[in-house]
């Protein structure tokens, strides 16, 4: 192969940098040869005869600002020319050159460098992995769940800095572009679990698309902002895309307090219901979780209590603060609702709930309230996100006189949906100044601000990156895994055979793991009437509900699996 060959063979950015390189050392090698050649004729019109050695000597030391002094001009001819040749060498030698050096030999190597410790490929035995697309929040605490269960997962990238950044921090990534189908080969698509996107709706038909070609079978999961996108998505080739503002609405809702019927659900697992109930709108106030499970036909787990939640101990009191989680048959709940509700209380609030912000989960957290029959105020300070729409108020939320004209004085729950983790702390501190006993839902986009808005003031705080986490998580392989609340979920996994035979009350799960027994499901029934001489039967499954450090230590004690 000869020069030109090589040339083209190279890559447009490296042929580029050659020919720059080229010029410049043309050019200074031509500047050189000049000033031998002027030198000769400058010396010889003072009556000097010089070598072309010296010629060559002599620009070259004044180029570089050496100046030995042993050859001088004398007439001021020959000083005005050692001037442009000192100038022009400052200019070449001490500044061009250097940055040429830099430019086209040092920063390659460097990213030479930095390039060969850039992955662009899995290792060959990798299976059973899932491989993501993006590295924000929602991917963030995804992982964080993949790892508690051992699952293998990859980071595909198209950014080599950040490929860079997250292996440095102990993440597993790859670099490739997206659109190359060459890409998802070198990520072992064939045989990985998953693949899920959660970037742009564009981008995501792209991902899509292109992995869809490399594996016509592969389970791929992808995110759609908008209505439109997942019809987009599924013809791209997505097996089911999911809606995380809708998912977040839904759950924001679920929790404000109101509505026509006491008890809300918040989930279900085949025909087992997951409820809440705000205490102080029950008969129950004053009982204890022993007696209020006696004289229920529901199952009572627990409560919150401002933000928190604990496992109902027998001798607990039941108090006005507290949001009871129970699980039942529908039956159940409904029978619930007919005899222990406080007709006192009854009634849905006649005040609107107030909703912060009108964008994407503030306009589908209204929808999900009016579903439930709530009447509701939001609150937008863009004027084009304001219709001419009575249950609008235009103005900013952390105006005092704007939240007055919302109704804040009277409202039973106010909810703040902004995607700003610092504009959601700020607000419901100045909501809970203004009004200490109103409802205070908020949602956190990253699960670190979790803690500091249940701080600030909140009642419930709804991570956007642990719901996103868990709904991709469910689609994996654990569709028996429902999120509750930040730290709360219910899961079902098959009896594990040290607890064959055993009664609840021989197993202590409550006490050895900090998980709550709300069901066992066998032959596709549910049964929820657990009592402590209730026994574990072969070939069925546990429902239960607890943290995801909970749901670990049962894995750990009882069933020594994929957690070890």
């Amino acid at each position: 192969m000869n020069l030109f060959a090589k040339l083209r063979s190279l890559g447009p950015t490296v042929r580029t940098r050659l020919v720059t390189l080229s010029n410049f050392l043309v050019t200074l090698g031509g500047l050189i040869a000049l000033y031998s050649v002027l030198f000769q004729v400058i010396m010889s019109s003072e009556g000097r005869e010089y070598s072309w050695l010296t010629g060559l000597y002599w620009s070259l030391t004044t180029m570089s600002t050496l100046g030995f002094g042993d050859v001088v001009f004398y007439s001021d001819l020959g000083r005005a020319f050692s001037i442009v040749v000192l100038l022009s060498g400052i200019i070449f030698m001490l500044v061009l050159l250097p940055f040429m050096f830099i430019q086209f030999v040092y920063e390659p190597w460097v990213t030479a460098q930095s390039a060969n410790r850039i992955p662009r490929a899995v290792d060959k035995g990798l299976e059973g992995h899932v491989i993501l697309t993006l590295f924000g929040p929602v991917a963030a605490a995804f992982i964080g769940k993949l790892k508690q269960f051992n699952y293998p997962y990859v980071v595909v990238l198209p950014d080599e800095a950040a490929v860079l950044e997250l292996r440095d921090q102990g993440v597993e990534a790859i670099w490739g572009e997206l659109d190359d189908p060459e890409t998802y080969r070198r990520a072992r698509v064939h045989a990985a679990a998953m693949i899920a996107t959660t970037r742009s709706d564009v981008e995501n038909t792209t991902v899509v698309f292109t992995a869809r070609g490399v594996a016509p079978e592969l389970p791929i999961f992808a995110t759609a902002r908008e209505a439109s996108a997942g019809d987009i998505l599924r013809l791209a080739g997505c097996t089911r895309t999911i809606n995380l503002a809708e998912l977040m609405a839904n759950a924001l809702a679920r929790r404000a307090i109101g509505g026509k019927r006491l008890a809300h659900i918040v989930g279900q697992i085949d025909d087992l219901v997951i409820a809440e109930v705000d205490a102080s709108r029950t008969s129950l106030v004053g009982e204890t979780m022993g007696h209020a499970q006696a004289i229920t036909a529901v199952s009572i787990v627990g409560a919150w209590t401002r933000g928190r939640f604990e496992t109902g101990e027998e001798e607990t009191p039941i108090d006005e603060t507290m949001t009871l989680v129970m699980a039942g048959a529908p039956a159940d709940i409904k029978e619930f609702d007919q005899k222990h509700q406080d007709v006192t209380k009854s009634a849905a609030p006649s005040s609107p709930v107030i909703i912060v912000g009108g964008g994407r989960v503030g306009r589908y957290t209204a929808r999900a309230l009016a579903y439930r029959g709530i009447e509701y105020r939001i609150v937008e300070s863009l004027p084009e996100r304001v219709p001419s729409d009575s249950s609008y108020v235009l103005g900013s939320a952390a105006d005092r006189k704007t939240l007055e004209l919302a109704g804040i004085d009277k409202a039973p729950t106010i909810i703040i949906t902004p995607r700003d983790d610092d504009t959601n702390i700020y607000l419901t501190i100045f909501c809970r100044l203004l009004r200490p006993d109103i409802q205070i839902i908020t949602r956190a986009t990253r699960e670190r601000n979790v803690a500091a808005l249940h701080r600030a003031g909140a009642n419930m705080v709804i991570s956007y990156a642990s719901m996103g986490a868990t709904a991709l998580f469910n689609l994996l392989e654990r569709s028996d895994l429902l999120m509750i609340a930040e730290g709360l979920d219910v899961f079902k996994v098959p009896v594990p055979e040290s607890l064959v035979g055993k009664t609840l009350e021989e197993a202590e799960v409550r006490q050895r793991t900090g998980c709550a027994m709300i069901g066992i499901d066998k032959h596709d029934t549910t049964i929820t009437d657990l009592r402590p001489h209730t026994t574990f039967p072969a070939g069925s499954e546990v429902v239960l509900i607890g943290s995801p450090e909970g749901e670990i230590r049962f894995l750990k004690t009882f069933a020594g699996a994929r957690s070890e």
